[in-house]
């Protein structure tokens, strides 16, 4: 998978609510497909789909353990959109600069 396809995957992969708090629950360690799915009011089956999304976006692996097959987090992906949303950091840094000094001068006109 090519860095950009990497990226589209795993955004398309986090627009969803449901799966963004499957990786929450997994970022606390590894959990089988039936502990993934306590919390949620779903079918298994459509908590397994949500981890092949995941899956296939990389950000899930799954081993064998026994009979087991425990989900854990791959947070290689997650640090790629870190990476990326850095080259904007200059900008929101630009900006909340600028709020900055827009909420001191209307505070000084206020005291005045």
């Amino acid at each position: 998978m090519t860095p950009d396809t990497q990226l589209d995957a795993t955004l398309s992969a986090l627009a969803n609510p449901t799966r963004r708090a499957i990786l929450a629950r997994l970022a606390t360690g590894p959990a089988t497909v039936n502990d993934i799915a306590e919390p949620f009011d779903m079918s298994l089956p459509a908590i397994s789909q949500h981890i092949r999304v995941l899956q296939k976006a990389g950000l899930i692996e799954r081993s064998q353990n026994a009979q087991f097959r425990p989900c854990t987090l791959n947070a290689a992906p997650l640090q790629q959109i870190a990476d990326w949303t850095e080259q904007y950091r200059h900008i929101w840094s630009a900006r909340f600069d600028a709020l900055d000094t827009a909420l001191s001068n209307m505070k000084d006109q206020q005291n005045d």
